[in-house]
């Protein structure tokens, strides 16, 4: 029994599978029949197009000794037996000869790739019927659920803050005058296909060299690739081109916005990266200039969605931000699709010390003055005491659920186990199982899966 288990389990031989792999050609979706028998048909209309051309005649004797051949064939072999058989000859002539054909372009734009073409293909034609998935936020928390959400549905649009004034993109934006790069690179190389090459060729900073020292090769590209086409939002889509990315990444305004916040004691702060230095609690929070526009394509994509997801992210740095913008709150506002709040997993330093869930919420309603989002996903678990203990050191902790304050703020609970515990001591939400549990949510609530 052991052994014909172990037979069953072992891989189809060579032949097997390249029968398999023509059967899957035939699979629903994939938009192959159709031009199969759009094929046959175009070889039976050119048969009778020559037929009609010569008058019949010699197509009438050569269908007089076809007759006779075929009424001599069904003497000794049924019709129905040599029929059905005919049908299939032919039927494995077309697709031998189409699968031929494709083989032979394969092998000349991606030699030896047959079969990843086809597992492309089915996984192209899946991804596209997948929902529109609008993503607001920014940092690693947001790169992160990009790239678990990629395996569900290419239909995502990500709307980033571009209100980054730190680090690398600080400087290429106070030197050159172009808009924080940092956020938008982190989803672009999240969304590629090519994802671990492309998220390490981005990361990469410069270690010498005048001028180059600290800056990452992903801010130089998007900073070069904005000068040649003229502004951001452009700069984006020849790259998304490029990178072959799954949706589209959009920035939430081209105006160059800096952060403000008025702290707990009186003091106001200019500047993303300096709030989170001032480690205080921040009472308002906005942007300058104020209200600024959003860009059209930001706006269409909220008017079109059928999920909407904010965060996550740093609060006040990464998301907070997008909502400074008026005219994407009074989209998503105006939205009836399922709309949800991916919390933090751990308080962060300068910004959320101390802050429960409903903090979060109560910060997220205030800065944008709209009730945005319907459920709150929460972790469920908390990390494992060495983390905790790791974190303590900084002053932060675990975001403390407090069930009943969430309740009246009338959001709906989500508790999820979508922690990943690092070497490092860190936690971060784990891609997969985030855009597992929040797809998860969307079928049930919609009922009906697009």
């Amino acid at each position: 029994m052991l052994e014909k288990l172990n037979r069953w389990r072992q891989p189809p031989g060579r032949s097997s599978r390249r029968a398999s792999r023509l059967v899957w050609w035939l699979a629903p979706g994939l938009l192959v029949k159709r031009w199969l028998f759009l094929s046959a048909a175009g070889v039976l209309m050119v048969g009778i197009g020559i037929m009609i051309w010569l008058r019949l005649t010699p197509v009438f004797y050569t269908g007089q000794v076809i007759g006779a051949a075929l009424r001599l064939f069904t003497t000794y072999v049924p019709n129905y037996v040599s029929g059905p058989l005919g049908i299939l000859l032919g039927l494995a002539l077309i697709l031998w000869g189409q699968s031929r054909t494709v083989g032979v372009i394969t092998d000349v734009l991606i030699p030896g790739q047959e079969e990843e073409l086809l597992d492309a293909l089915l996984t192209q034609r899946r991804l596209s019927r997948g929902p529109k998935i609008v993503v607001v936020g920014g940092g690693t928390g947001l790169s992160n659920l990009l790239r678990g959400l990629k395996h569900y549905s290419s239909n995502i649009t990500a709307i980033v803050t571009v209100a980054d004034d730190g680090g690398s993109s600080g400087r290429l934006r106070r030197e050159i005058g172009v808009l924080p790069p940092g956020d938008i690179r982190n989803c672009l190389s999240a969304l590629a296909d090519e994802e671990k090459l492309l998220t390490e060729l981005f990361k990469y900073r410069f270690e010498a060299g005048s001028g180059l020292v600290g800056h990452s090769f992903g801010n130089l590209f998007l900073t070069a690739m904005s000068e040649i086409t003229g502004d951001l939002e452009q700069a984006i889509a020849a790259s998304s081109k490029v990178l072959a990315v799954r949706g589209q990444v959009i920035p939430s305004t081209l105006s160059d916005v800096q952060l403000w916040a008025e702290l707990d004691n009186g003091r106001r702060i200019v500047g993303e990266s300096k709030i989170a230095e001032a480690r205080r609690r921040i009472v308002h929070i906005g942007c300058l200039p104020p209200n600024p526009p959003a860009l059209p394509k930001a706006i269409r994509a909220i008017e079109d969605a059928d999920y909407i997801i904010i965060g996550p992210g740093s609060l006040y740095t990464s998301i907070v931000p997008n909502l400074l913008v008026p005219e994407l709150v009074k989209a998503i506002a105006a939205q009836r699709v399922p709309r949800i709040y991916v919390c933090n997993i751990m308080t962060e330093p300068g910004e959320t010390e101390g802050f429960s869930v409903s903090d979060h919420i109560r910060a997220l309603d205030s800065a944008c003055g709209q009730y945005l989002f319907d459920a709150v996903l929460v972790q469920k678990t908390p990390p494992a005491e060495a983390i905790v203990r790791h974190y303590a050191q900084e002053g932060v902790g675990p975001v403390i659920l407090d069930r009943q304050a969430v309740i009246e703020s009338g959001r709906r609970i989500i508790a999820a186990n979508i922690m990943e515990e690092r070497s490092d001591l860190t936690v971060r939400h784990h891609p997969d199982h985030l855009a597992r549990v929040l797809l998860r949510w969307y079928s049930r609530t919609q009922r009906v899966w697009p």
